[in-house]
């Protein structure tokens, strides 16, 4: 591990981000490991039913593959952000990178549904490691006039990821067991470390103490609500619904007391005074809400109603990703030069069309209907991802990129969770039209971004730099 550690001869901080040749090497390690970590929150979904059946578990008790993973993501996303404040996002990154690597090893060598569901707590710990300070690298690798493209290339892997997940698994599983699911990961993983220990820049640290009990507090407020909003979406229980979000709110609550008076909070709200920064945010959940509720739905209606193969439906489902790798870059370097606003409240417009005109399909769409349609959503969302990722950085001060960069993670997960919560509850209110009012529903949470993502050309008081 002394790789990890920093030493008095470490090399001093970037002044203004890596010298060319260091810095591809850097982003590099940075897409493999975003990369993993973004499939694997997707691919476990497909493979659910042939896990289940491997390893003779109900439907029911499967899901926990799904849920493990997404629920560690969640609770240690802003405590190991605030961590990388103090420790250097570099050390954070490689220990997450290591972490997730050898629990992609243990999740292909499962012989149950505990040994599965236990590994992938800690294969979640580990993304969790790798998203939580991977935009606050960025940061340090790219030189400033460049943050925008650097953000956008973050933002095209992240969304390409989600948004083939299902295809990945599809082609993995049709040629091999699902234990090879997690079985790539792991030379992957071993390239990727050995890219990012010397490559990787040093970053300033914080001079404050790690808080113990407010990354508890935050567990509690965050795991709640994530099962609450999952249990709500499949109708559960309306008191054990509401007792969740209670507990949330009130972990919420003595969280923010507790952090009241920190220099740098571990739920930022010192950086939700900024108003661009708390928009951005904002819009950031909103888009992923809007993308979760297609990606989930989709599926369901192209194989359902439409009655497509599975391989059908991953190329239906094409359009939207190949036109997202198209336009982000462009955005990126577009970003650089005007508002972010005025970006993104046009891509947040255009993916809102897309969407409601998903919603208004014929009853007997041709391809061609569908593929023009993802095609318009495609470019929406990857017009706003790079613009609103570099609003929300270059919001937040330096010293508070690990806050920034965890935000910028928990608004994907929280969004995409509440999207596909959503759709199964727009599938319990009607199994007919479940789909189509799914869509609308995405379309609604892209218009309120929209407007959220244009309400940034509003001037605001300056707030002060701590």
């Amino acid at each position: 591990m002394d790789e990890l550690d920093e030493t008095p001869a470490a090399p001093p901080v970037a002044a203004d981000g890596l010298p060319p040749a260091r810095r591809r090497w850097a982003v590099t390690t940075l897409v493999i490991a975003v990369g993993m970590a973004t499939l694997d929150t997707a691919i476990a979904n497909t493979a659910l039913p042939t896990i289940a059946a491997d390893l003779n578990a109900s439907p029911a008790a499967s899901i926990w593959v799904v849920n493990a993973y997404q629920l560690a993501l969640m609770v240690s996303l802003l405590p190991l952000a605030s961590l990388g404040d103090i420790l250097g996002y570099r050390r954070i990154y490689i220990a997450g990178l290591a972490v997730f690597t050898l629990a992609s090893l243990v999740c292909a060598a499962s012989w149950s549904l505990p040994t599965l569901a236990a590994a992938r707590v800690f294969q979640g710990f580990g993304a969790s490691g790798i998203m939580s300070v991977n935009t606050a690298l960025i940061r340090f690798i790219y030189p400033s006039r460049s943050l925008g493209r650097g953000v956008g290339f973050n933002a095209l892997v992240v969304a390409v990821s989600f948004a083939i997940g299902p295809t990945v698994a599809s082609a993995i599983l049709s040629v091999a067991s699902w234990q090879w699911l997690f079985a790539v990961n792991v030379p992957l993983g071993l390239f990727a470390i050995a890219l990012a220990i010397p490559a990787l820049p040093h970053s300033d640290r914080a001079t404050y103490r790690f808080d113990i009990a407010s990354a508890v507090l935050n567990a509690g407020t965050f795991g709640l609500l994530i099962v609450a909003i999952g249990e709500a979406g499949h109708q559960a229980s309306p008191t054990s619904i509401v007792a969740e979000f209670l507990g949330a709110g009130l972990f919420g609550l003595f969280l923010l007391r507790r952090q009241a008076a920190h220099p740098a909070p571990m739920l930022p709200v010192d950086l939700f005074r900024r108003p661009v920064f708390a928009l951005s945010a904002v819009t950031a959940v909103c888009s992923f809400a809007a993308q979760g509720l297609a990606f989930v739905s989709l599926p369901f209606y192209f194989q359902g109603a439409l009655g497509r193969t599975q391989v059908e439906t991953g190329l239906l489902m094409t359009p939207w990703p190949v036109v997202v790798a198209i336009v982000v870059p462009i955005a990126g370097r577009m970003s650089d030069r005007y508002s972010p606003a005025i970006l993104g409240g046009f891509g947040l417009a255009m993916l809102c069309l897309g969407m409601a005109l998903l919603a208004l399909l014929p009853v007997h769409p041709t391809v061609l209907d569908i593929g023009w349609r993802m095609a318009i959503c495609g470019f929406g969302f990857g017009f706003f991802q790079s613009p609103n990722l570099k609003a929300l950085m270059a919001s937040a001060p330096p010293g508070r990129s690990g806050g920034a960069s965890g935000i910028v993670a928990t608004a994907r997960l929280l969004g995409q969770s509440t999207g596909a919560a959503l759709v199964a509850l727009c599938f319990g209110l009607s199994s007919t039209q479940g789909a189509a009012l799914a869509l609308a529903l995405g379309a609604g949470f892209a218009g309120a971004a929209s407007i959220a993502s244009f309400l940034r050309l509003v001037p605001s008081e300056p707030v002060p730099t701590r």
